[in-house]
């Protein structure tokens, strides 16, 4: 409310604005303690109008949109404005001396036209306003969201101008934070309807503060603090919650598109250059699961560790599958069923009737299959010895898409 705002109200200018004044407050206590400034002149565009029938000007109408603009920068919600704005009208009318004295039904009628016309336009050129800064504010905030996680996810840059950007969107640098990607099935065309779903969730589950969500290269990022995020299995943990992970996967399976989505997760580690870290492990560990073409919806980082081991030393690990592999290519059928026969062998323990199952074969095949990699190879699965070194031969073998790919020389 300006100073000198006001018409058909009593007949001194003083008067005139402590009525419209009282109006005012009285608008900004019903609507919430909206600020009262945001009501601009529209208080006397309603009595010009219920006085005279005059209506607003273009340049009003403008005045009343950057006004919806200051509401949505700060951070007042589009209900309480459109509030303070009916509320004021409702007071308004309620007090005016000339529609209080008035017995001519035609005189209010037309009067009556006259500021709801005011009313439907100035709340709607508000609205239009503030939601013209809204959409200006997520931009904004979309392209610093996304140069922070850039950042942050690279762990070069200066780590006390990090400490301040970070600062708005609620981050801890100094917390042991870890980081979650996930992959779509199919590209996405708009990704606002996965982040918005993450969003919601991993606010709801893990707190508004020192969560971050965002994209990067086609995937999407979530950076959490460690401490906050429930273990799988958890007494007291909300289904479907678990790890990060699973929280993740869990929320983005509900989505129409993007399935099947499938997310790594890094492993936790302190500070600025901790986040980098647990981003490197899950980018790596989403690489990896696409090499062994594994359809493992959640990947942890941690358990991937051997082929970050074997992945480093590539050229021993092409010259183990060669010495320890290549001979069961000499098999009925190739080496593929063998080497199927043993991951699934290794991976339940070296029981043969649960590596039966999980192949849908009978146990008399597994025994069999077992029996001609022996013969083979020279390496017994049963030997303790024997098996790290066919284990490890497998799990090279699988990183190297053998013996469908040829090793690289």
């Amino acid at each position: 409310m300006s100073d000198d705002a006001g018409a058909g109200g009593p007949d001194t200018g003083r008067a005139e604005n402590e009525w419209l004044l009282d109006v005012a407050r009285g608008a900004s206590a019903d609507a919430g303690g909206a600020p009262v400034h945001l009501l601009g002149e529209y208080l006397r565009l309603l009595a010009d109008a219920a006085v005279t029938g005059r209506r607003p000007a273009r340049s009003e109408l403008d005045a009343v949109e950057v006004l919806g603009r200051r509401a949505a920068e700060q951070g007042v919600s589009a209900g309480r404005a459109v509030r303070l704005y009916l509320s004021a009208a409702r007071r308004l009318w309620q007090q005016l001396p000339q529609l209080v004295r008035s017995t001519d039904s035609e005189v209010v009628r037309a009067a009556a036209d006259a500021v709801l016309h005011v009313v439907d336009t100035a709340v709607a050129t508000l609205a239009e306003g503030y939601a013209a800064a809204r959409r200006e504010l997520v931009r904004r905030e979309e392209g610093l969201r996304r140069e922070l996680v850039d950042d942050l996810l690279r762990g070069d840059s200066d780590l006390g101008g990090l400490v301040e950007r970070a600062e708005p969107f609620g981050l801890d640098l100094t917390r042991v934070h870890q980081v979650a990607l996930a992959a779509p099935g199919r590209r996405l065309p708009d990704t606002a309807a996965a982040i918005s779903a993450l969003e919601r969730v991993i606010f709801d589950r893990l707190g508004d503060r020192d969560v971050l969500v965002a994209t990067k290269e086609g995937l999407l990022v979530v950076i959490a603090p460690a401490d906050v995020v429930p273990p799988a299995g958890a007494a007291g943990a909300a289904a479907p919650a678990g790890s990060l992970g699973q929280l993740v996967h869990a929320e983005l399976d509900r989505l129409a598109r993007g399935r099947p989505w499938q997310v790594a997760v890094g492993r936790p580690h302190p500070g600025l250059y901790g986040i980098a870290r647990s981003y490197e492990e899950a980018r790596e560990a989403l690489t990896t699961a696409r090499r062994l073409r594994t359809d493992t919806p959640v990947i942890d980082a941690h358990h991937l560790l051997i082929y970050r081991v074997l992945l480093r030393d590539q050229a021993a690990m092409v010259d183990l599958v060669q010495a320890v592999l290549t001979p069961l290519r000499g098999a009925r059928g190739g080496a593929e069923p063998l080497l199927a026969t043993l991951e699934a062998y290794f991976a339940c323990g070296e029981v043969a009737t649960e590596a039966a199952r999980r192949l849908h074969v009978s146990v008399r095949t597994v025994t069999y299959r077992l029996d001609r990699v022996r013969a083979l190879s020279g390496y017994d699965p049963a030997d303790p010895q024997d098996r790290f070194t066919l284990h490890a031969a497998v799990l090279g073998a699988r990183a190297l898409d053998w013996p469908r790919q040829p090793p690289p020389l």
